[in-house]
């Protein structure tokens, strides 16, 4: 069962209902001995997926840094 705290206590003391919230503690917020809000703690953000060193090998071409360099050469007024 979440902790419950009158709207008093839950304004003196904002901050440290956070920090239990962020520790991963549901509470609960009352007015006049009855609930009226709940503060939860979120979810923590998806971690990024990040594709395997290699992943590649065998899909670039030998050539990948020269391909197409005439062409770039001449964009560049360099033929």
């Amino acid at each position: 069962m979440p902790a419950t705290i009158n709207i008093h206590e839950a304004k003196t003391h904002f901050s440290r209902l956070i920090e239990r919230a962020a520790n991963g503690e549901t509470l609960i917020i009352a007015r006049a001995g009855k609930p009226v809000a709940r503060i939860v703690p979120l979810e923590p953000p998806a971690a990024t997926i990040l594709e395997p060193y290699g992943f590649m090998e065998g899909k670039v071409p030998d050539d990948f840094d020269r391909m197409m360099e005439d062409e770039i050469a001449e964009m560049f007024g360099a033929k």
